[in-house]
């Protein structure tokens, strides 16, 4: 059986994180990659509405959120357009986005695009393929683009 992924990301972007989406994706033998670009975050919920409308199983949507206030706000906005299209579409959109506040210099920043690109896309893998298997993380503590926080234990 093939599954076919969405990965939408936007020309605003900063780093490259489609790439390290398509580089995990494609080491799977059973995916399909429907690849599209849209210009900003606010683009991504029609995109990807649209990829999933046409076959996709599942969406990856990947963001860049700049540091002035009204990008949190257009993020916001977007985020709200990802939980329609998401909604309407009855499939997971998994959205990934990267604020620049969340790192204090370039690299971390581009480390922490790429991290959360990468694990993201296997989530999105998981979810079509192997959904059950999600379940072993539950309550782990997993976090995308930075270290893991851990479970808290009583």
């Amino acid at each position: 059986m093939k599954y076919k992924i969405g990965v939408v990301d936007t020309a605003f972007a900063r780093v490259d994180m489609a790439k390290c989406a398509l580089e995990e994706l494609s080491k799977k033998k059973d995916v399909e990659i429907i690849r599209r670009t849209v210009p900003g975050i606010k683009d991504l919920a029609v995109e990807c509405k649209r990829v999933l409308n046409g076959g996709a199983d599942i969406c990856i949507a990947l963001g860049w959120v700049g540091g002035a206030e009204i990008d949190r706000q257009c993020a916001h906005e977007a985020s709200i357009g990802i939980q329609n299209a998401k909604l309407m579409a009855g499939k997971h959109i998994l959205e990934v986005f990267v604020f620049e506040f969340e790192g204090k210099t370039p690299n971390e920043l581009s480390a922490i695009a790429e991290n959360r690109a990468r694990k993201h896309a296997m989530n999105a893998y998981l979810m079509v393929s192997d959904p059950k298997s999600l379940s072993r993380n539950a309550g782990m503590g997993i976090r995308q683009g930075k270290g893991d926080v851990g479970p808290i234990r009583k």
